[in-house]
């Protein structure tokens, strides 16, 4: 006796142990393709293809958008050649004297440097010595014009006034191979290997003039590479001009401005850093005092500021003396002035990400102002490590926490951990200048939380064809459809209705299940009970359970049936034809067992109907006694030998239906008694003359019989036995002659009071 706790307690924790694993199972089988989502984008990060980084542009176009570089006087101006200075001085381009005096204006005014986004390439066509050869091609010229061939060139007037002040011309840079380079006014010194593979590669350039260009303090590229959307988000400070490193526009003037000597260029290897993929790659770029950290390609990260008007005078205001010499003092002393065309038709126009029309030469000047103000946007060497960690971190947690929190709680978890990326890659924009990129730990959290998503929807898909599949063949298909809709009501519990039951069975199975073996027994069960629940099924019942060869059923739950009665009853006799059908069809067939006979037992009355059972097995079912009087009644037709019993409230509830009284009895294991009635058929039988008859002599001989009267009822018996109008109540005449002439031999006791006791159940 000592061994069976002990045994029943390793079984319990055998049946623990089995139910950890399939939960495992089932964890790892929802986790796993969140996780394998996270190993591909680890993977799609580390290769990072080219849709990714224009998403990445996107946003911090947009984080642009949201906050611009909010503007300071970082000492630095344009003079726009703008339609109005066009309008005024004549059209372009203008006589290099313009550009002379213009030059001579703002030296005398104190810029600290003058750099022109403009190209001074071809010699000027007003030129004194050109004009005069139009002049002489002229029919109408008197003269040879000498004195006006022996002034000054206006290409060399304006060479005097670049060597005057502090200028920086411009050139373009070009892919096509030439002989022509910029004018080199101070080295490009490189601390480490040079990094000319991570520099964009040119073979040729459009320069200024020498006359023009080498008397200038410095030149610089004016080239503006866009990306694949022409829209400008870095500038480059440094190019490789045929195996040379040459400096931009921008970082030439901030050189000139400085009066310093050499740029210096920091590598990678010469910084204690590692180049991507091995490749030596710019880190720095420093000129006098200012030290700008760049991209690998040696660009500056743009943080652009709103358009503000405040930088930009308008070049007609200087050349026709619109400014008095303290307000020109004012605005250019000690100031980089960058010089460009911003007429219709001369616009040098860019997109950046604040602005889809910004001018060439702004973008210069604000290259310019982030560099003196020291306001960079950095991508640092860390932040590619941090954003995998992070992405790799994110997505476990979802992986392995949204399984076992479910969908909401899941999508909450998801929804944080998404808006704290990106939080983070915004506050870190915004209050530190990082470029922070939150797409893969983003696409991460969004990835891995819809794939888990997708597993449970899917496996909740496969749960609810699994309760089709396995409830369709026993229950309603409402009830089939509101479970799938609804699991939850796979609880226990359950509530008191108004209902209807039935069970059924076969006569003499015993006799049938020793004629047949188990799997012949198994086929002539699935013959008849399938065409049964057919008609049970189309009747809008709900099959409780087969017992072996019975058949529980109700009706009005779980969904209202106003009509749970008359159903049931029509269920009941279509259950009838449904077996003499098949005794026919099958009457030839050697696994049919001849012919077969059913006994129902019908009842109505209230019940108590719900998900009962244990927590590990539920069954929705339903106990009362409506259920127990039921099961009674299907046991008593045995006895009554009828095919239908019903009991006293369900025949009250069909009046118009083919019913018969039989007795009044008192089942077993119930003290109060029942009327039962046989139902003979439906209500367009009930007015046959047959069962009118038959229904009139029943009713003698149970007046006679209730009243002691045992020779009225002996004869009412013996007319209903010989009129052999109705098949059907042969056994019920049978048992109530006996029952007649026990009591002429043996009265019953003066309380008898007509009530029958059944014997079994």
């Amino acid at each position: 006796m000592g061994a069976e706790p002990e045994t029943e307690r390793l079984k319990e924790i055998g049946s623990r142990l089995a139910r950890s694993s399939l939960s495992l199972t089932r964890y790892i089988a929802t986790a796993g393709p969140g996780l394998i989502v996270a190993l591909f984008l680890l993977v799609l990060q580390i290769l990072e293809p080219p849709f990714v980084g224009a998403i990445s542009n996107l946003v911090f176009d947009t984080y642009q958008r949201a906050y611009p570089r909010p503007y300071e006087d970082a000492g630095v101006r344009v003079v726009d050649i703008d339609d109005e200075s066009i309008r005024r001085l004549g059209q372009w381009p203008w006589p290099r004297t313009d550009a002379a005096r213009l030059t001579d204006a703002l030296t005398d005014a104190g810029a600290a440097a003058i750099a022109f986004d403009v190209v001074f390439s071809e010699p000027d066509r007003t030129s004194p010595a050109r004009a005069v050869e139009l002049l002489r091609q002229n029919p109408e010229a008197r003269g040879d014009y000498s004195d006006i061939a022996a002034l000054t060139d206006h290409d060399e007037l304006l060479g005097q006034a670049m060597g005057r002040g502090p200028t920086v011309t411009g050139y373009f840079l070009t892919g096509e191979t030439n002989n022509a380079r910029p004018a080199e006014h101070a080295g490009v010194a490189v601390s480490g290997t040079p990094p000319l593979e991570a520099l964009p590669e040119y073979s040729g350039a459009i320069v200024s003039l020498p006359l023009i260009g080498d008397r200038a303090s410095g030149a610089g590229s004016v080239s503006l590479d866009a990306g694949r959307d022409d829209i400008i988000r870095a500038v480059p400070l440094i190019a490789n001009l045929d195996g040379q490193i040459i400096p931009s526009l921008s970082l030439e003037a901030l050189r000139v401005a400085q009066g310093a000597g050499a740029i210096l260029v920091r590598s990678s290897d010469g910084s204690g850093e590692t180049g991507d993929r091995g490749l030596t790659q710019v880190v720095a770029v420093k000129t006098g005092d200012l030290q700008v950290p760049t991209t690998s390609a040696g660009e500056l990260s743009m943080h652009y500021t709103a358009p503000h008007p405040e930088r930009i005078v308008p070049a007609w205001r200087i050349l026709q003396g619109d400014l008095p010499e303290a307000e020109m003092r004012r605005l250019f002393e000690g100031q980089i002035v960058f010089i460009g065309t911003g007429a219709q038709g001369l616009r040098d126009l860019r997109s950046t990400p604040t602005n889809s029309v910004e001018l060439g030469v702004v973008i210069h000047a604000q290259a310019a102002e982030q560099m003196i103000l020291g306001k960079f946007l950095t991508r640092p060497d860390w932040a590619v490590g941090v954003e995998r960690a992070l992405m790799v971190v994110l997505c476990l947690l979802i992986a392995l926490s949204a399984p076992a929190l479910g969908a909401l709680r899941g999508g909450v978890l998801a929804m944080l951990a998404l808006g704290g990326v990106l939080a983070g890659s915004w506050f870190a924009f915004r209050n530190s200048g990082l470029l922070l990129e939150p797409i893969f730990p983003a696409l991460g959290v969004v990835s891995v939380y819809i794939a888990i998503t997708a597993v449970s929807f899917y496996r909740e898909e496969r749960a609810r064809s699994h309760i089709h599949n396995a409830f369709d063949r026993y229950l309603s298909p409402e009830l089939v459809d509101r479970i799938a809709r609804d699991p939850g009501q796979l609880e226990l519990g359950g509530e008191v209705r108004q209902m209807t039951v039935l069970f059924s069975d076969v006569r003499g199975f015993s006799r049938i299940s020793e004629r047949f073996g188990p799997q012949e027994l198994i086929g002539f069960l699935i013959n008849l009970l399938t065409p049964m629940t057919d008609v049970l099924l189309a009747r809008k019942a709900t099959i409780d359970k087969y017992i072996g060869d019975a058949v529980l059923a109700f009706w009005n739950a779980p969904l209202d049936d106003p009509e749970h009665e008359r159903n049931a009853a029509f269920a009941a006799l279509e259950m009838l034809e449904t077996v003499k059908r098949l005794n026919t069809d099958r009457a030839n067939d050697s696994a049919w067992p001849g012919q077969v006979a059913i006994g129902i037992g019908l009842n109505t009355g209230p019940c108590c109907v719900g998900n009962m059972g244990s927590r590990q097995r539920l069954s929705y079912s339903l106990i009362g006694d409506t259920v127990n009087l039921a099961s009674r009644l299907e046991s008593l037709t045995k006895a009554y030998a009828v095919n239908i019993l019903v009991g006293e409230d369900l025949a009250a509830r069909l009046p118009d239906f083919a019913l018969i009284e039989l007795d009044i009895i008192r089942v077993v294991g119930r003290d109060a008694p029942e009327r039962i009635f046989a139902l003979m058929g439906p209500p367009e039988f009930s007015s046959d003359p047959a069962l009118v008859e038959t229904g009139a002599r029943m009713a003698a001989v149970l007046e006679a019989y209730r009243s002691r009267n045992w020779a009225a009822a002996e004869a009412a018996l013996a007319i209903l036995q010989g009129s052999g109008t109705l098949p059907g109540l042969e056994g019920v005449a049978a048992i109530y002659a006996t029952r007649v002439a026990e009591f002429r031999q043996n009265p019953p006791p003066d309380d008898w009071d007509g009530i029958s006791q059944a014997l079994e159940k």
